[in-house]
């Protein structure tokens, strides 16, 4: 796995619904290697000639997009109200810097402090509603000069290896799969192959599904990050996937029942190829497979995630032999689904 390449994906900023810098970025590094379009939603669609035409279409899928915040307003003090983009944990987000619309104006996220707080308040966990931008605007026609309604806001968080081969970073849903079909693109395929980096999957799946409904698959392999809570007071199910165990294959999740045939094969597979392979203990969570496998006729989908801890926070954690284990499960895959 190439962690040089996670990096700069990750270290781009595209939020749902702004994901032009990373279409970017991918289309310079799949350009020569592949033939591409990009449709009005703004995925990438990609077809990429193998040594031999599959049995089988199949159509490998990870998304742009991060989430994050956007501006709602301007405040007379030159604050900024936000709201959130895609499913983020206001309290995962107080005090940490940000960048803010195009130009990537520097700002903090705050919050009332600590001392101002009432006695409810400090029993609950705060809401977005309560939260603001600090861009260190003196008032409200100051910043209205740096940003504009509706700008995206994006952590600003370092990417860092760290401990045991740990890898730390922003964006790693779903920039991780993106890395992983980069390579593959890149690379010299057995196959015939369709790969779609889509967008908007943190605010319902809307990319997948248009890009699906195009492609028209017959089967479809969606690359992804997965919550693991592998850390101290979860226990049994509620730990979900380890990091360090291997690529994680969910037999189902709140918006798809995976594919058995798939489920199982990929446990052979990764058996016979001495893969890391673990599956999700709970139902929980979802990704573009929700929209994938019940388009047009139906697509026989299955999902090959990495398992993080701190999804969906500045601070997504991933181990990178999991990372090469998910890369690994999906090229034999690919080629088997191309076949069955």
């Amino acid at each position: 796995m190439n962690i040089e390449l996670l990096e700069k994906l990750c270290l781009i900023n595209g939020t749902s619904g702004d994901e032009g810098k990373v279409r970017d970025f991918i289309i310079s590094e799949i350009q020569g290697h592949c033939d591409y379009t990009v449709d009005p939603l703004g995925n990438i669609i990609a077809n990429k000639k193998g040594r031999s035409a599959a049995k089988n279409k199949v159509m490998v899928s990870a998304h742009m997009d991060e989430v994050g915040m956007i501006v709602t307003s301007v405040k007379s003090d030159g604050t900024l109200t936000v709201s959130p983009v895609g499913g983020v944990d206001p309290r995962v987000v107080i005090g940490r810097p940000v960048r803010v619309g195009d130009s990537d104006i520097v700002g903090v996220i705050g919050a009332k402090a600590v001392h101002n707080l009432s006695a409810d308040e400090k029993k609950t966990a705060p809401k977005f509603s309560s939260l603001y931008a600090d861009i260190g605007a003196e008032d409200k026609a100051a910043a209205e000069k740096l940003v504009s309604l509706g700008d995206r806001v994006h952590f600003d968080s370092e990417f860092l290896r760290f401990g045991d081969g740990f890898v730390k970073g922003k964006a790693i849903d779903d920039r991780f799969g993106c890395a992983v079909m980069i390579e593959l693109i890149q690379s010299e395929l057995e196959y015939d192959c369709t790969f779609t980096f889509v967008v908007q999957e943190e605010v319902g799946l809307r990319g997948s599904k248009t890009a699906a409904y195009t492609v028209d698959p017959d089967f479809a392999l969606v690359l992804e990050a997965t919550t693991a809570a592998d850390i101290p007071l979860a226990a049994g199910e509620k730990r979900c996937c380890e990091l360090g165990k291997g690529a994680v294959v969910s037999y189902m999740d709140r918006s798809t029942i995976y594919d058995r045939e798939l489920y199982v094969l990929s446990q052979t597979v990764a058996s016979e190829h001495n893969i890391g392979w673990q599956t999700k203990t709970m139902v929980a969570g979802g990704n573009d497979s929700g929209a994938i496998h019940i388009s047009r006729g139906g697509v026989r989908t299955m999902a090959i995630s990495a398992p993080c801890r701190y999804l969906h926070s500045p601070s997504c954690t991933v181990k990178a032999s999991d990372l090469e284990d998910c890369k690994r499960l999906a090229e034999i895959m690919l080629e088997k689904m191309c076949t069955l």
